[in-house]
């Protein structure tokens, strides 16, 4: 099971329209219905129904599998998170899955975030592929479409906080739950490399192929539509970042780097930049996206903040973040790719400014 499932990499396979992602899901196979179709009031309530879905997966689990997966919900373990290529990580990877036990811990995964999200985060997976034929015997190691691991804090039930972890490389994703509702969902990040393919390679990874681009293309739409003075308030300080801030650390960072506020922009500004928070939220379970959007508006959308470093076009470093009293977007283009075209890896991340990981931060 330490080789890359062919199959498995099937079903991770992209499909590429006018530049946006299409995926089949990696779950479409176990996804079919089986007996009539339910009515969409039925496949709503069953979707919000993430406990079953989780006991479902651990059932498939032999003792030691599950020693790895389920750890306790006070683990330190719960709270850290990275991106970056490792050896090993918290949890059970998918390469230490059967077929079966793979199709259920992915059902797991498509049961926390929207049907977009989960196209973008078997998206990156399968981009881990790509990066292997690139990189040649130099990622032969690191590279792998089911080096991704799940971990479960605590028990999954109705009425008890349990935690929820993906990660492996460019992916990190993390929800704590009361039950069946997401209470947090941060961190919440997302990379890719290559940001846009720049050459063909073949069916599955074609030319023009942007897994993050609505993250990428809005936000610099929006600082091109910036008038001399607006850009002046958008610019932040001091030299373009190497990297997102706090990455990996277990809370957002608390400093407001500048940046021009919401309350400054045109109408047409403002309603790119809820464009570009939707390119974010979209990503997420609707019940979730809707209630970061309520504490957003009742905090007031006008205190949100647009800061913006580098370069105003593709092909140069940038950086921008998007804060406001109850979230912080980073995102960042600098690194080449793993041809060496410039600027062409991104990192970006939601947090939550009221506390990851549903955890009040200590001031």
């Amino acid at each position: 099971m330490s080789r890359i499932s062919s199959r498995f990499l099937l079903s991770l396979s992209l499909l590429c329209t006018s530049g946006s992602v299409c995926l089949a899901q990696a779950t479409a196979e176990a996804e079919k219905p089986k007996a009539a179709q339910r009515t969409p009031e039925q496949k709503q309530a069953a979707a919000l129904q993430i406990v079953p879905v989780a006991k479902r997966f651990l059932t498939t689990l032999n003792a030691e599998q599950t020693e790895k997966a389920v750890l306790d919900f006070d683990s330190e373990k719960r709270v850290g998170w990275h991106f970056i290529p490792m050896k090993s990580r918290k949890g059970l990877p998918l390469t230490e899955m059967e077929e079966a036990q793979k199709t259920a811990a992915m059902k797991l995964l498509r049961a926390a975030i929207s049907k977009l999200g989960y196209e973008k985060a078997t998206a990156i997976m399968h981009l881990e592929a790509l990066l292997r034929q690139i990189e040649g015997e130099g990622g032969a190691n690191e590279r792998n479409p089911e080096k991704y691991y799940f971990t479960i804090f605590g028990k999954p039930a109705a009425k008890q906080h349990w935690g929820l972890s993906f990660e492996g490389h460019h992916l990190s994703l993390n929800f704590t739950m009361q039950g069946n509702r997401i209470v947090d969902s941060t961190p919440f990040f997302y990379a890719t490399n290559p940001a846009q393919l720049k050459e063909d390679y073949g069916t599955d990874f074609p030319k023009g192929l942007q897994v993050l681009k609505a993250e990428e293309q809005v936000a610099l739409a929006l600082v091109r539509s910036l008038s001399e003075t607006q850009m002046t308030q958008a610019t932040l300080p001091g030299e373009l970042p190497s990297e997102i801030r706090a990455a990996g650390a277990a809370q957002p960072p608390l400093e407001v780097l500048g940046g021009i506020a919401a309350s400054e922009l045109t109408n047409e500004q403002q309603a790119q930049l809820r464009k570009l928070m939707k390119a974010y939220t979209s990503k997420m379970r609707s019940g979730v996206a809707k209630e970061n959007w309520k504490l957003i508006e009742e905090a007031g959308f006008e205190k949100i903040k647009f800061g913006w470093s580098g370069a105003t076009r593709l092909g140069r470093g940038h950086y921008y973040v998007v804060q406001g009293p109850t979230f912080v977007i980073e995102f960042i283009n600098v690194q080449p790719d793993a041809s060496g075209n410039p600027a062409n890896h991104i990192h970006c991340v939601w947090r939550d400014m009221q506390g990851d990981f549903d955890l009040p931060i200590t001031k």
